[in-house]
């Protein structure tokens, strides 16, 4: 018998600080609800599921990228469907005054007309704006044509580096639809001949801008794919991170449970192990 190394007692407690860790250990991952609390839980689980995080972050923001830059496109083709509107009008007073039961002074009232519809249409372009920016005068156009841009409009939508696309809007001023010259109005009404050859120049003009609303159009349904895609990447993406970093909480109660019966019973032998010197006593007496 020896009383200086109570070896059951050392071994009890050495058990019972184990039991003790591996309680709070339950209780840590048990009140935040996830299996990772911390690197030294799972250092590769973690290290995988914040790459998955990222991702999932970055896809959640591309996907409000992509709405955000739907509603300029959008913004600037209502702009553009008032343009067409005014060079609809403009076509059917060309038209109608390129018949020749008008007199000169029917004219000259049709061309204050005309004149007021073409600086309605520079006023649209030179106004239109979306946080800020012009949108219809060549800022965000092509360097091949329709103006010099002085600006790119980048969409990022993806997670990563240089997942975007380059939205381009041509110039749609009145000079650059050919419908005013250096300030001056180029269709002229004052003549049948001048009428009908301004029906020519507002037939170009129409092309144009309806290509260019066509085009704004198609770039929008695309970015309504790019919305649902990085909606769909997102989730998916979370769904592979729960796996990986969120705690099974049956399991784990159960876990805890046996811990917490494993810390009672530690406690328990320990105290019977520091009773056990207490024999020694017997033998003095």
């Amino acid at each position: 018998m020896i009383i200086n190394h109570n070896m059951s007692s050392i071994q009890s407690n050495r058990m019972l600080k184990i039991d003790n860790a591996n309680a709070d250990v339950n209780f840590n991952k048990l009140s935040s609800g996830l299996r990772i609390v911390s690197a030294g839980d799972d250092p590769s689980g973690l290290a995988i599921s914040e790459k998955m995080r990222s991702q999932v972050r970055g896809l959640n923001r591309a996907s409000m990228n992509a709405a955000d830059g739907a509603n300029f496109l959008q913004t600037s083709e209502g702009y553009l469907n008032e343009t067409t509107q005014i060079l609809q009008r403009l076509r059917e007073v060309a038209v109608q005054t390129a018949n020749g039961i008008y007199t000169d002074q029917d004219r000259a009232q049709v061309q204050v007309e005309v004149s007021q519809l073409v600086a309605e249409v520079n006023r649209i372009a030179s106004h239109a704006q979306f946080n800020g920016l012009k949108m219809l005068t060549g800022r965000f156009a092509t360097e091949a044509g329709g103006g010099q841009p002085s600006a790119s409009m980048w969409l990022h939508v993806g997670a990563n580096m240089s997942e975007r696309m380059r939205v381009y809007i041509g110039t749609m001023t009145s000079n650059a639809l050919g419908l005013t010259a250096n300030s001056t109005v180029s269709i002229s009404m004052s003549t049948a001949t001048k009428a009908n050859s301004s029906i020519g120049i507002i037939d170009v003009a129409l092309e144009r801008v309806n290509k260019q609303r066509a085009d704004l159009g198609a770039f929008a349904e695309r970015l309504k794919s790019v919305v649902a895609s990085d909606d769909i990447g997102a989730q998916n993406l979370q769904a592979s991170e729960s796996q990986i970093r969120d705690l099974n909480m049956a399991s784990e109660v159960s876990d805890m449970v046996k811990n917490q019966i494993l810390s009672q019973s530690a406690t328990s032998v320990l105290a019977q192990a520091n009773t056990r010197g207490q024999a020694v006593l017997r033998l003095l007496g």
